[in-house]
C-alpha cells in the first residue's frame, strides 16, 4: 500500500466539541479517547481533554487531539485543509456549513482553472479550502 496522508489537528482544549462539529458537516465515524480513560494525566483539570480522535466517512480520515495545557497549540496560516469533489451540492453545504460562526476568507466562485473553488477559516481556527470540480468535458 503506498504511503496515505491523515492531516492531524491540535486544539486548545476543545478538540471533542471541533470533532463533533465536523461529523456534523461530513458524517462518518467519531471516535474520541478522553486523557482519562487512556490514564494519560494525573491532573483532574486534564481529565476530559481528547488524547486521540479520529473522524472516517467514505472519503475523508482525519485525526486530532487536545495539547497538553502546558504545551499550548499555536494556530498559523501554512495549513489549509483542502476539500475537492465534483458534487456541487453537497461540497456547497459543507462550505456554508463550515463558514457558520468562522469567516469567509474568499467565498466560492469560478476560478480560471474551471473549478468552484473558496476558502474560509471555521470557528476553530482551521483553515479551508473547497474546491469542486468541473465535470470532465
Amino acid at each position: 500500500m503506498d504511503p496515505i496522508l491523515t492531516p492531524y489537528l491540535t486544539f486548545n482544549g476543545d478538540a471533542a466539541e471541533a470533532m463533533k462539529f465536523y461529523q456534523s458537516v461530513f458524517g462518518g465515524e467519531l471516535v474520541m479517547q478522553t486523557f482519562g480513560e487512556a490514564k494519560v494525566s494525573q491532573r483532574p483539570e486534564d481529565k476530559d481533554l481528547i488524547v486521540h480522535a479520529t473522524l472516517k466517512n467514505e472519503g475523508l480520515t482525519f485525526m486530532a487531539s487536545d495539547a497538553m495545557r502546558d504545551r499550548q497549540s499555536k494556530f498559523g496560516d501554512n495549513v489549509h485543509m483542502s476539500i475537492t469533489g465534483h458534487e456541487r451540492a453537497r461540497l456547497t453545504k459543507v462550505f456554508d456549513s463550515l463558514a457558520k460562526g468562522g469567516r469567509v476568507d474568499m467565498p466560492l466562485a469560478k476560478q480560471f482553472w474551471g473549478d468552484t473553488f473558496g476558502q474560509l477559516t471555521d470557528k476553530f481556527g482551521i483553515h479551508r479550502m473547497v474546491n469542486i470540480q468541473a465535470k470532465p468535458a
